[in-house]
């Protein structure tokens, strides 16, 4: 049973590295996932994982927001951007995230993932541009904001991937050793 267990643990944790990509919430579904596998499979089975590698990917996902944010908002700031278009680049960059995995989906894998992160960089542009002009600013000081949201975004997302493949790593550790 504990195998079986261990490999859906693995199996989700991939899928959560997956939606982190398109801006969803991948790491906290690796935290949950381990949770209830840590709760479900007793401490003393061969392949149990305890609570404080449980702990420590809520820690690590909690670091992956706030480089995220961070990255995001300095960058939107950077060019004097409203709190306005920090939230709709960051709703920009999950639709376009969303839209990216469709466009992405004829190219096998690769195509799949960079359509992803492109067009959620892009989507974070248009929101912030959205924002800006919603403002009553010109369309070259929005474009402004709207790039630094475009590569604040693009960091803050190959940021939380390096800290989301810590976190599979981490889990698959824990499951083998």
């Amino acid at each position: 049973m504990s195998f079986l267990g261990a490999a859906l643990l693995c199996v989700l944790t991939v899928i959560g590295w997956f939606a982190q990509l398109v801006g969803l919430p991948g790491n906290w579904v690796i935290v949950a996932c381990a949770a209830v596998y840590a709760w479900s499979i007793p401490a003393d089975a061969p392949l149990a994982i305890s609570w404080q590698v449980v702990i420590a990917l809520a820690l690590l996902a909690v670091l992956g927001e706030v480089v995220e944010l961070v990255a995001a908002a300095l960058g939107v700031a950077k060019f004097g951007g409203s709190r306005r278009s920090a939230v709709l680049a960051l709703v920009g960059s999950v639709v376009g995230g969303l839209v990216g995995l469709f466009v992405g989906l004829p190219i096998p894998l690769i195509g799949l993932l960079s359509a992803a992160v492109l067009f959620a960089g892009i989507g974070a542009m248009a929101g912030a541009l959205v924002g800006e002009s919603w403002r009553g600013r010109d369309f070259d000081d929005s474009f402004e904001v709207g790039k630094a949201a475009f590569v604040g975004r693009l960091l803050g997302t190959l940021a939380k991937m390096v800290i989301s493949s810590t976190m599979v790593v981490v889990t698959l550790a824990a499951l083998l050793f």
